[in-house]
């Protein structure tokens, strides 16, 4: 049974590809750990999709965040150095002509709700690309 209380999680991580497979184990346990089990698979695409694009498109530093708003909303966003709006997803046609650049498409597909936001405070530059998950 997931929890009735709002809870937040966030993950540094180096600009390095493993990190992708860290970001997921690690929401993995989360989810399972919160009794939110029956999201875990799209959940984790979704992070991957996110941080992998952090990784690959940015030199510097990324976090992973992972919010649960009862009653049943799960945020999942991925931040980045890059102040750069993320490339705009591809339509459902053109997924099956590309070999890669892929990822939001898959996002925009699978959550509820997705955007991005710049980010410019307190010295923080970047921004933060997010989705959406509703707990049935």
């Amino acid at each position: 049974m997931p929890d009735n209380e709002p809870w937040v999680y966030s993950l540094s991580i180096p600009n390095d590809l493993r990190a992708v497979t860290i970001s997921r184990r690690t929401l993995r346990l989360i989810l399972t750990l919160h009794g939110l089990s029956d999201l875990t698979d799209v959940a984790e695409l979704l992070a991957t999709e996110l941080i992998s694009n952090a990784v690959r498109h940015t030199k510097g530093p990324a976090a992973l965040r992972v919010r649960w708003t009862p009653p049943g909303t799960l945020r999942i966003g991925a931040w980045d150095t890059d102040p750069a709006p993320p490339e705009p997803p591809v339509t459902c046609e053109q997924v099956t002509e590309l070999e890669e650049g892929r990822g939001l498409a898959l996002v925009r597909a699978c959550a509820a709700l997705w955007g991005w936001h710049p980010l410019a405070s307190h010295g923080d530059r970047g921004k933060y690309v997010w989705c959406e998950l509703e707990a049935a």
